[in-house]
């Protein structure tokens, strides 16, 4: 099973989820973690920009086109979104993966709940924690319960 973890990169949730899905046949992809590299890619790769917006634009179009593949290349896409940032791109990770049909996990604090109210209807489980996401992809995979 192809797993696509997007959203928050502050915090080792993927590293959990990844630690405790070892016993599962799944493979992970992710967003660009490193701030900097996904920031700069565009200027990096396509020359620099003058002006901030230019420089913000070539960047965001080379993640979109990973983002957008690993997307539709996964059958399961985790969101999470964090408490510290807002993750405009991780509502839209969401919202494309919906649209697409793929099996959608998101994953957040309750204080996030009334803000995300419509991203969590689209999805197929809003959990909180990374164990719970190993558990889904646990019991989707075997069909077995966690402890």
């Amino acid at each position: 099973m192809k797993i696509y973890l997007s959203g928050e990169i502050h915090t080792d949730w993927r590293d959990q989820i990844v630690e405790g899905a070892k016993a599962l046949d799944v493979t992970f992809s992710s967003p660009v973690t490193d701030h900097a590299a996904s920031d700069d890619c565009g200027v990096a790769i396509m020359g620099t920009e003058a002006d901030k917006f230019w420089h913000d634009h070539k960047g965001a179009k080379l993640n979109a086109i990973r983002t957008r593949n690993a997307i539709e290349a996964a059958e399961v896409v985790v969101v999470r979104f964090g408490d510290q940032y807002k993750q405009w791109n991780a509502a839209f990770d969401a919202g494309y993966a919906a649209a697409l049909g793929k099996s959608l996990i998101v994953m957040h604090g309750p204080d996030h709940q009334h803000a995300l109210k419509e991203v969590d209807a689209a999805a197929l489980a809003v959990v909180e924690t990374p164990q719970q996401v190993v558990d889904i992809l646990t019991y989707v995979q075997t069909g077995t319960l966690p402890g």
